[in-house]
């Protein structure tokens, strides 16, 4: 399969109401194709919506479909419409109509209201033609994280950011600035940074909550040198962990090239209970190519380098989907993850993001060669089979939008590895003060079931201009609920 965003696909449609209901099916099945709705006969399809029926005409077949007892009109219409096109294309989608980020939390509702498994893979199929073993999924995860998932409003997370990496990946959305072209931002940046984790830990002693969680990401944490490192990990470690029972302490280093045995060193002095060193691939041409310079030599070496400083929870990260890789890459990577045996996996699906130098390029016409549907479930399936070769289970999953092949995201351990953070930050039920540029703030109203969102400024250079500013809005928001 090649990408290319050069197709156009114009409906009409005769209800305004669920244009972006139809355009979310639509979408599933082009991929990143130019949808656009118009009023005149230039039509490619012709949708209408009726009391009971939902009719698709694409000028040369009509096809009419009567709506089902017991689901919705909107549930109705999206899975008419998602039917006719798994027709039409003759591809198959396993998570259906399915296109929340956060399926599980469907699944933990339900488990907790007492639904027996088959009654949920029954209402998965039914309500969203919801393959069956991802229903399974979310199932499985659900009942990883029920025990897991916050209860207490006075719990709560820290994340802190770094916007810088060694080089910005090809497929990268994230605020990641190349580290070399941003040197003089790094010291005005840490210094307003180390502003903000102060002002915050100020607020969380003042108002005597507890934090569970810290999780410095980014970015890459790591990318910045040993001594500006150490420094900021000794504010974290002051601010957030000294004085507090922290369950989980995580450093997402990320790249390899980025680790240093002092950087190993300090992460150790100062309590960081787990840790990520991702490789994406096991195969050097992809990471050239996706603009990583670390090697899979490298990978090897600090790995060891971290097991000999006593890290005994280091997740890696994969992505299934990257350009140019097909069944085969994929089977190198599993058999090389599994030599080194880390503690969690994490599988990502790739997405194209529209802030991504991938989308980017593809905008402008530069095709990227990409595994096809059918080889892409075998890339996921190969995966699947690493994690279980390594007594690993599901604990957290998560979609995106634009992923190839429609999949999800997932993270495997064997049990006591469980990322804490991750099910709290996907399952939402649970505040986390977020500092640092692009950083969200989410602050969760347990009784009402819902959150409000804070979000630093991503641009680095006005984030040290304004952060009085963030700062003030944070706490103003934090105050509705403490």
């Amino acid at each position: 399969m090649t990408i290319l965003i050069d197709m156009e696909i114009k409906v009409k449609l005769n209800s305004k109401e669920y244009r972006y209901h139809i355009f979310q099916m639509i979408n599933l099945f082009y991929d990143f194709a130019d949808i656009n709705f118009v009023e005149d006969e230039s039509w490619n399809f012709n949708i209408e919506l009726l009391q009971n029926e939902v009719i698709i005409d694409d000028k040369n077949d009509v096809c009419k479909m009567q709506f089902e007892s017991g689901l919705s009109e909107r549930e109705n219409i999206k899975k008419a419409v998602f039917l006719y096109f798994t027709n039409k294309t003759g591809k198959t989608l396993p998570w259906g109509t399915l296109v929340g980020i956060r399926p599980s939390k469907i699944t933990l509702k339900f488990i907790k209201d007492g639904k027996s498994r088959d009654e949920i893979i029954k209402y998965f199929d039914k309500h969203f033609c919801c393959n069956k073993s991802k229903a399974e999924l979310c199932i499985d995860v659900a009942n990883s994280e029920k025990n897991l998932v916050n209860s207490n409003s006075r719990n709560i997370s820290v994340y802190v950011g770094m916007p810088f990496c060694p080089t910005k990946c090809l497929y990268c959305s994230f605020a990641s600035n190349p580290i070399k072209g941003c040197k003089d931002l790094v010291e005005p940046y840490l210094k307003s940074l180390t502003y903000e984790i102060k002002k915050m830990s100020e607020y969380i002693k003042q108002h005597e909550l507890n934090i569970e969680c810290v999780y410095f990401g980014g970015g890459t944490p790591s990318s910045i040198d040993d001594e500006k490192f150490e420094k900021l990990m000794h504010e974290i470690y002051n601010s957030f962990v000294r004085d507090y029972k922290i369950k989980e302490f995580d450093v997402e280093c990320g790249r390899p090239d980025s680790i240093t045995s002092s950087k190993l060193e300090t992460m150790k002095r100062y309590g960081v209970n787990r840790m990520s060193i991702n490789p994406q691939t096991m195969n050097d041409s992809t990471l050239k190519f996706i603009g990583r310079n670390h090697s899979v030599n490298e990978v090897r070496e600090k790995f060891h380098m971290a097991r000999k400083y006593g890290f005994d929870n280091i997740n890696m990260d994969l992505i299934v989907g990257l350009p140019g890789e097909g069944i085969e890459e994929v089977n190198k990577t599993c058999d090389e993850i599994e030599k080194l045996g880390p503690d969690n996996l994490t599988v990502h699906g790739m997405s194209v993001k529209r802030a991504s130098r991938l989308y980017e390029n593809i905008v402008n016409n530069i095709s990227y060669s990409i595994a096809g549907h059918e080889e892409l479930h075998l890339m996921y399936e190969r995966t699947a089979l690493l994690a279980k070769s390594m007594n690993m289970k599901p604990y957290y999953m998560y979609r995106q939008k634009n992923m190839v092949g429609n999949m999800e995201n997932i993270g495997y351990t064997s049990g006591k590895h469980r990322g804490l953070y991750n099910v709290e930050m996907i399952e939402e039920r649970q505040t986390i003060i977020a500092c640092g540029a692009d950083a969200v703030t989410k602050v969760m109203f347990l009784d009402e079931n819902r959150f409000e969102r804070q979000a630093n400024i991503k641009d680095v250079g006005e984030y040290v201009r304004r952060i009085d500013e963030m700062v003030k809005k944070k706490i103003d928001l934090l105050n509705t609920l403490y």
